[in-house]
């Protein structure tokens, strides 16, 4: 007989390894109540309940009978009684999916209260403002929250009693005038949902723990989900946890601890400390905090031992720790821990120490970064001199360089870089309704906040560059601008720029330049603690890594920046590229050719500049692979657009006869869909002479280069072919102009020649094509194309942004690959293609050869190689090696 299902955990019986049960938050909780620390006690509702409830509608059966069990044994830990009307036990309600999730999903604090225990709590505590504040902060968590009331009915409702009593902030608002304020939040309720607030401690509980589980499907849940491409299934874990009090005077507050600098990755103590608060308002940056190192001086003892505390979990965890504390008249608690987010820098730098540390491996190490963070981290950065005097300095919350127009609200950044246009998002302080034009915008400011509030937390989480707290910006959403100490008033839509590095704002665009770790990359010189630990990571990689990572390079130029930048070689040259520019009419003059002789002057014309052009690519990479992909497009690329030449002529005086043939040759040529039509190998075929010009020019340029003592190792690619009798059909012509240079020249060479598999039918008849290809390589922007059945260009523009949104795509099958479909396809192409000839080799030269989720598919499936720009070697080199890590020994990003 199969066990019932358990719902409900006790701190003490869960471990960090129950977060798909516990949830994140949960499993912490649990984690640090079993090493010893001070835990307020609690229990977790696990995300099956979770499931239940989403699938349903309602919670488990049992799921009353758990809580209520829990609930008892907490009041027994805890001595005191849930909604007693002597001295209360007041809980938490908190969400805490698998995967952290910040500010995304909601929080219900003071769960407990009533009219009657308030008064208990005021007599209990020998503080009424304390207890009338607990009150109304529960009043307006759960009005919002569980009764679905509009959050800024209650917060107009504070202002105007702000203003009556002519004070700041809600802090200075006294007991008195808290209970009218609390007064004002039950009228607002009744108002708005046409019920009272309730007044029975259980059903608190049990509509806060639905509500909690609904905030899963809550629009701001749903959207960082999509973001961070975390499984809609999941759903959350809810933590019910005894509550402990920062907003109790002086001698106690709230705060948010890392064990190390997540913008830097510096050792250190690093956070924010509010006296006489609770934790939401830390996190909200409503108020500004202190720097953690002031409470050394408010409370020292509670200093040490946090600093304890903060070392016993970054050594238990062996990564950067982010920890809620708070302080209730001079007693430290610990309520929460998480394995930090962090910066690219911070994310090197912290697995580079660490690893020096000797407290993880350097497979650890890799497996902690990743390449789209170093892709961050090679992004310019602004050139400034003493001249560009920052508008306001903040908080550097989230590294990097960003320009855009300031916006004021989400929504205004979303509508705008919908159209094109980069933005920054100005906000006194961002919340979790915020997150859209967060992920809209280039980077966010704020004028209130620190490292630890939200708009921090989660910009770093998304790369955003971010800084915070800049205090001497007045900010005015109503009238869509902020103004600066000296007057300066920066309105919607005037440019400004952001350095999340240094945490300043300009205005204007600031030049930008290379960033360090770019120059450090090219040089092989490191430059500081960030670069070594970049440098360090690669060099890892690289010693653990199958793939071989190339470059899609089509000049001596890009070549030797490939080549400085760890390229094994070129994996895509392509030619078309030489034949535009000053070229073109050397093409035209082959289009337009009328026998064979014109057309042999034309191609031969064409001959010294190919030639010209692979010798300076070749020694650029001498001694490396270099792929040379014969011409692919159709030929009407060359030639003038059609309209325009109607236009010419239409216009002219005297028509140009030369302008005629064009117009003529463009109407000849001219194909219904041309991606299908007559280009890639088929060109080659049906124009005689084309594929035996750039043959020989391929053979010329490795001659000439052997006899300048250089090694040339330059391979032929024929595009497009669907069947092995087109690819036989070139292979033979091709063969015979290598044979009949070397016979000229005296000189002998190897010049392997193979294909693209960029088409279906040539994945599915792999096995017959490898018979004539010595290598394969996976063209898989058109294998995409030819697959979906769908135009790329005309697709991302229509209806892509729809299907993104609806979730028929996670993501953009152009930016990483289909592995069920596509992704099968190249599966099939290299197990067939390698049954035939074993030797054969295979690589990828498609945009997704520099995607990181892509790489990682390619080293599964047993490619040789990636190839893709320049730009994207190093993150390409260290996904390769991350991809062997996981692969021998089954682990994956541990954050």
């Amino acid at each position: 007989m199969t066990a019932p299902t358990k719902y409900v955990y006790e701190f003490a019986e869960g471990r960090r390894d129950m977060a798909d049960l516990l949830g994140g938050k949960g499993a912490g909780l649990a984690e640090m109540t079993r090493i010893g620390l001070p835990v307020p006690p609690g229990f977790t509702v696990t995300t099956e309940a979770c499931k239940v409830y989403l699938a349903t509608g309602e919670e488990p059966d049992e799921l009353g009978v758990e809580v209520a069990r829990a609930l008892a044994g907490l009041e027994r830990a805890m001595g005191r009684t849930l909604g007693a009307l002597d001295d209360p036990l007041l809980v938490s309600v908190r969400s805490g999916a698998r995967f952290s999730m910040p500010g995304m999903m909601e929080t219900i604090l003071d769960i407990g209260l009533n009219d009657e225990s308030v008064t208990g709590l005021a007599k209990a505590s020998g503080q009424e403002r304390f207890a009338w504040d607990s009150y109304r902060r529960l009043i307006q968590m759960f009005g919002r929250t569980v009764m679905g009331v509009d959050g800024d009915l209650f917060e107009q409702a504070i202002t105007e009693h702000m203003a009556q009593r002519e004070v700041a902030t809600d802090h200075e608002l006294d007991a008195g005038e808290l209970v009218k304020l609390t007064d004002d939040f039950k009228a607002i309720i009744r108002k708005e949902t046409g019920e009272d607030f309730p007044q029975d401690p259980a059903d608190q509980l049990a509509r806060a723990i639905r509500a909690v589980f609904d905030s899963w499907n809550g629009e701001r849940a749903r959207v960082y989900r999509h973001r961070e491409h975390i499984p809609e299934d999941l759903g959350t874990a809810v933590n019910i946890q005894a509550m402990v009090f920062g907003n109790l005077g002086t001698d106690s507050g709230t705060g948010v601890a890392f064990t190390r600098d997540p913008a830097t990755g510096e050792q250190g103590v690093y956070g924010d400390y509010l006296p006489d608060a609770q934790g939401e308002d830390v996190v909200s940056g409503v108020r500004d905090a202190l720097p953690l190192t002031e409470l050394k001086t408010l409370n020292p003892r509670a200093y040490v031992e946090l600093g304890d505390h903060l070392r016993t979990l970054e050594d238990h965890y062996r990564d950067l720790c982010d920890v809620e504390f708070t302080v209730e008249h001079g007693r430290l608690w610990i309520l929460q821990t998480r394995v930090g987010k962090r910066t690219a820098e911070a994310a090197f730098r912290i697995a580079h120490d660490l690893g020096e540390e000797g407290a993880i491996s350097a497979d650890e190490a890799l497996i902690r970064v990743d390449g789209a963070e170093l892709t961050r981290l090679m992004f310019p950065r602004f050139d400034t001199t003493e001249d560009d005097v920052p508008l306001a300095h903040g908080v550097p919350a989230s590294p990097g360089a960003a320009v855009g127009v300031a916006v004021f609200d989400s929504a205004e950044a979303v509508r705008r870089a919908a159209a094109g246009e980069r933005t920054v998002l100005v906000r006194r302080e961002t919340t979790p309704d915020d997150l859209p034009g967060m992920i809209a915008a280039e980077a966010v400011l704020t004028s209130r906040g620190g490292k630890t509030s939200h708009a921090a937390v989660v910009a770093r989480g998304m790369g955003k560059v971010c800084v915070c707290g800049a205090e001497a910006l007045t900010v005015d959403p109503a009238a869509r601008r902020f103004t600066t100490p000296d007057g300066t008033v920066v309105a919607e839509g005037d440019t400004v720029s952001v350095d999340g590095t240094a945490g300043t704002v300009h205005l204007g665009a600031l030049p930008l330049t290379a960033s360090d770790v770019g120059r450090a990359l090219e040089s092989g010189a490191s430059t500081g603690p960030l670069t070594d630990a970049v440098l360090g990571a690669l060099a890892h990689a690289d010693s653990v890594r199958r793939l071989e990572v190339r470059a899609n390079a089509d000049t001596p130029e890009d070549a030797a920046r490939a080549r400085a930048l760890g390229a094994q070689g070129i994996g895509l040259c392509r030619t078309e590229h030489m034949f535009l520019g000053e070229r073109r009419e050397l093409v035209e003059a082959m289009i337009l050719a009328r026998d064979d002789d014109a057309r042999e002057r034309a191609l031969a014309a064409l001959l010294p500049l190919q030639r010209e052009d692979f010798t300076g690519i070749l020694a650029a990479m001498d001694g490396l692979p270099v792929t040379i992909r014969l011409l692919d497009p159709p030929l009407h690329e060359f030639l003038p657009d059609r309209t325009d030449l109607a236009v010419r002529l239409a216009s002219a005086e005297r028509p140009d006869e030369h302008d005629k043939e064009l117009l003529a040759a463009v109407e000849r040529m001219d194909e219904q869909n041309p991606m299908l039509g007559l280009r890639g190998v088929r060109l080659g075929l049906a124009v005689p002479g084309l594929t035996a010009m750039q043959v020989r020019a391929v053979a010329e340029a490795v001659t000439e280069r052997l006899r300048a003592g250089g090694d040339p190792r330059a391979e032929i690619m024929i595009p497009l072919v669907g069947t092995v009798e087109e690819l036989r059909l070139a292979r033979t012509e091709a063969e015979e102009v290598l044979a009949r240079v070397a016979e000229e020249t005296g000189t002998g060479f190897d010049c392997p020649i193979g294909t693209m598999i960029e088409l279906p039918r040539a994945a599915l008849t792999a096995g017959r094509i490898a018979e004539a290809a010595d290598f394969f390589s996976f063209g898989t922007n058109d294998l995409t194309q030819t697959t979906w059945g769908l135009s790329r260009d005309d697709a991302e523009a229509s209806f892509f942004p729809l299907y993104l949104d609806k979730g028929v795509f996670e993501v953009s099958p152009f930016e990483t690959i289909d592995q069920e479909g596509v992704g099968r396809l190249v599966e099939l192409g290299v197990e067939a293609g390698r049954a035939v000839n074993p030797r054969l080799e295979t690589g990828v030269c498609g945009e997704h050869g520099g995607d990181p989720a892509s790489i990682h598919f390619f080293h599964r499936a047993g490619l040789d190689y990636v190839s893709c720009s320049p730009f994207r070697i190093p993150a390409a080199r260290l996904e390769a090696g991350r991809a062997a890590v996981a692969d021998t020994t089954g682990t994956s990003d541990s954050r």
